[in-house]
C-alpha cells in the first residue's frame, strides 16, 4: 500500500479514491468514444471548408461562404437559416469547447463511480461525467455506443 514519507496513507487512499492516473476501463472507453466522434465531426467540418456560412436575407435559400460565393442553395423555406447557423466554423468551435470539457473530465474520471465520495473532487467528477455521458448520448445511434454510458440521474 502506498504511504507518505511519514508512513501515513494518503488522504485519497484512506477514503477509497483511486489515483487520478488510474482510470476504469468504463470511463476510458467512454472518453475514447466521445473523442472519436469529435474527431469525425472535425474531419467533416474541415472537408466542408471550415468556413463560416451566412444566409443573405435578399437571397433566400442561398447559403454563402465567407467569400460571398454560394456554398449551396435550398429552395425549402427555413432550412437555409438553420444550415447556415450550423456552419463548419461553428462546428469547429463547438468541438473545441467539447474537448476542453473532456480534458477536464480526464483529470478526475477515475473518481466518477456509481457510489462517489462526498468531496469536491468526486462531485466534480460526477458532474463532468454527466456532461461527457450527454455528449456520448448524442451518438447513441452509433454502432460503438454502449448503453452503460447512459447518463446517471439522481433524485
Amino acid at each position: 500500500m502506498e504511504r507518505t514519507r511519514h508512513g501515513h496513507c494518503p488522504e485519497r487512499i484512506r477514503h477509497g479514491q483511486k489515483d487520478r492516473n488510474q482510470m476504469t476501463d468504463h470511463n476510458a472507453g467512454l472518453m475514447a468514444f466521445v473523442r472519436a466522434r469529435l474527431d469525425e465531426e472535425e474531419r467533416i467540418a474541415r472537408e466542408a471548408g471550415g468556413d463560416s456560412w451566412r444566409c443573405p436575407p435578399e437571397q433566400p435559400g442561398e447559403i454563402h461562404d465567407r467569400t460571398g460565393s454560394i456554398a449551396f442553395s435550398l429552395r425549402t423555406h427555413g432550412y437555409d437559416g438553420h444550415i447556415a447557423r450550423q456552419d463548419p466554423a461553428y462546428t469547429l468551435r463547438r468541438i473545441e469547447t467539447s474537448r476542453v470539457l473532456l480534458d477536464e473530465y480526464a483529470e478526475v474520471a477515475a473518481l466518477d463511480v456509481d457510489r462517489p465520495d462526498e468531496g469536491f473532487a468526486s462531485g466534480r467528477a460526477v458532474g463532468l461525467g454527466f456532461v461527457v455521458r450527454q455528449m456520448a448520448a448524442e451518438h447513441a445511434h452509433h454502432a460503438d455506443y454502449q448503453v452503460k454510458w447512459l447518463p446517471r440521474f439522481s433524485h
